[in-house]
């Protein structure tokens, strides 16, 4: 394990010379997952199984100076048949949340939170072929081509998938994004869960900091995307946060790998209760962030959403009562940070 005095020498010592359509005095994105689109089997009754946020939930969010919602929902529910046309019910929906979002002046992060599966078929295995994937990515970046402040997110959370099997996947999607002509900025995470804390090590099919290294995008205009939870075993399940320092250490290890690399990051997902421990950890990982704009384009937290249950520890969707030490948090680091980039990168002339 790497000692905290290795890191920051790593930290001061690394230089990047950012992208000019990714450059930020601060990260560009301070947001929330705003969860509920995912929820649900495939043939789920929409407003009954799962929903998306009502405008009244968005413009709380843009009031408290989020400027990102990264929103999840199911690839399966989105196209029935691999490689079939998308559901014209469900991509109204997708398009229709988007729009709101946008119009409350934030952006949008596109997320098929599917941890790597279509059904229970693992991405690179028939039928969910890299070529399926490839096919979905296609038909979905058409329908929001170039359109600014729209981001895409290749996936949830890969898990139980190599690596190296994994980066081909990320690259056929990659390619078939580009090939319609989109320009959008690509979120591509790594398998394992993508996390901050395994990123470096071998988990299955070589490290993610190893192996991601492979992405190939024709544009240039892509970004990682980890995820970090607080708790004892960074899974995001429990209320306290005997993880913490070891989250921190997380993100400054990616932080380093990141300036070591030229590369850029995005905590997609991270989450506490309003434990102590918790909120140090926060504030700790925030502030690594917020120093490191250079490399950190910015977060999401996990989570809020109209039937999020009010005893959820994590949850910030505005309830009856005080608000959330969490929200309070993040409305103080959206306060702090208020640069903005482009999620599209300029045509060529």
């Amino acid at each position: 394990m790497r000692t905290t005095r290795h890191l920051t020498a790593l930290l001061l010592a690394a230089a990047l010379i950012p992208s000019p359509a990714l450059a930020a005095d601060k990260p560009c994105y301070r947001g929330v997952n705003l969860s509920g689109g995912e929820y649900g089997e495939r043939d789920a009754t929409y407003g009954t199984n799962y929903l998306y946020p009502s405008e009244e939930t968005i413009g709380y969010f843009a009031r408290k100076g989020m400027t990102i919602i990264r929103l999840p929902f199911r690839w399966e529910r989105l196209q029935p048949a691999l490689g079939g046309r998308l559901d014209e019910d469900e991509i109204k929906r997708i398009k229709d949340t988007a729009a709101l979002i946008r119009k409350h002046g934030m952006a949008v992060l596109l997320d098929p939170h599917n941890f790597g599966y279509y059904d229970k078929v693992q991405i690179g295995t028939a039928p969910a072929t890299d070529a399926a994937f490839a096919n979905f990515w296609a038909r979905l970046a058409v329908e929001f081509a170039n359109e600014n402040g729209v981001l895409f997110g290749l996936m949830n959370e890969p898990h139980d998938i190599k690596a190296t099997d994994w980066l081909d996947a990320a690259n056929a999607a990659i390619r078939s994004i580009r090939a319609v002509g989109a320009r959008n900025l690509i979120l591509v995470p790594g398998t394992a869960w993508s996390g901050a804390h395994s990123w470096e090590k071998d988990v299955i099919g070589g490290a993610n900091g190893t192996v991601m290294l492979g992405v190939r995008d024709p544009l240039d205009f892509y970004a990682y995307e980890v995820h970090q939870y607080l708790d004892v075993d960074s899974s995001g399940t429990h209320p306290t946060c005997e993880g913490a320092a070891g989250a921190v250490e997380a993100i400054a290890g990616v932080t380093a790998w990141l300036k070591q690399n030229h590369k850029r990051g995005f905590l997609g997902e991270f989450g506490a209760s309003a434990d102590k421990d918790c909120m140090g950890g926060l504030r700790e990982i925030y502030a690594t962030m917020s120093g490191n704009s250079d490399v950190w384009l910015g977060w999401s937290y996990w989570a809020a959403g109209e039937w999020w249950p009010a005893n959820e520890p994590f949850n910030v969707q505005p309830r009856e009562g005080a608000e959330r030490p969490q929200m309070r948090l993040l409305a103080e680091s959206a306060k702090a940070d208020r640069s903005a980039c482009t999620a599209v990168k300029p045509a060529e002339n």
